[in-house]
């Protein structure tokens, strides 16, 4: 097997995709970084879970996602609590401000979908998810061994 540019290109994409990201959310007066969005994103679609599975929604080391709890609760974005089920579990849950954010962000990710797909069809896309699927599955089992 030859060598690809596959990873070359993903993290030109990448980088490249939170410069723009930041740079809209901004516009619609949302100040979080993208690894913020990241935890936000995970909030938003199953608020209050527990931080192992905060861990494993975002591929986040566990202590860049602690740091990232402690800047996120200092400025009101979240808030972690014990669960009520293990004492031994801390949960994260949204606050009253980041379920506000909640409209503009999906604004601005409707947006970046857009960008990102431009000329693709919606065959191109589904093929497209699927590969990104199988590659981000290939090195979580990597990472687990």
């Amino acid at each position: 097997m030859q060598v690809s540019e596959g990873g070359f290109l993903i993290t030109k994409i990448h980088h490249l995709s939170s410069r723009i990201f930041s740079k809209k959310l901004k516009e619609h007066g949302i100040e979080i970084s993208p690894g913020q969005g990241r935890i936000l994103f995970a909030l938003w679609r199953d608020d209050g879970i527990a931080i192992r599975e905060l861990v494993n929604r975002t591929q986040l080391g566990k202590s860049t996602l602690t740091e990232m709890l402690d800047r996120m609760e200092a400025e009101g974005l979240v808030e972690r609590m014990a669960s009520t089920v293990d004492k031994r579990e801390t949960l994260v849950h949204l606050t009253g401000k980041t379920k506000k954010l909640h409209e503009k962000y999906l604004d601005v990710s409707l947006d970046m979908t857009e960008l990102f797909y431009r000329g693709f069809t919606e065959k191109d896309i589904e093929s497209f998810e699927e590969y990104l699927r199988r590659l981000l599955a290939n090195l979580t089992k990597f990472k687990k061994t």
